[in-house]
């Protein structure tokens, strides 16, 4: 059974930069998509990013694009998402998730195990 471990969370100031990271255990992770979601207090979960099994494929939130770059680490089975340029609206929950059906999804509903979260918060 794949588990998912986050770190690389906690308090920020805007403007700067902060590496999560996803260690994946019990599976290989090459078999499987990741992303990345995050979901603020009295907000529905929203995808962050999203990268293929090998990572030759990404994709980002629109609001991330340019300041976020997810990448993984299949040798050390780790997904990683760098965040530059924070802003206090990054502040949420952050969640790595799994994909055991499709190597490339970036749709919450086809994630099948998740990591427990990890907080960032971004506050002057």
């Amino acid at each position: 059974q794949l588990q998912l471990v986050e770190s690389g969370g906690g308090l920020v100031q805007p403007g700067g930069s902060l590496r999560l990271s996803c260690a994946a255990s019990g599976s290989i992770l090459d078999f499987y998509g990741v992303g990345w979601f995050r979901q603020a207090p009295g907000k529905e979960r929203e995808l962050v990013s999203c990268i293929s099994n090998r990572g030759g494929v990404t994709d980002y939130e629109d609001s991330v694009k340019g300041r976020f770059t997810i990448s993984r680490d299949n040798v050390k089975n780790t997904v990683y998402l760098q965040m530059n340029s924070l802003k206090p609206e990054d502040t949420a929950i952050y969640y790595c998730a799994a994909s055991s059906r499709y190597y490339y999804t970036c749709s919450v509903y086809e994630y099948d195990f998740w990591g427990q979260g990890t907080q960032v918060t971004v506050s002057s």
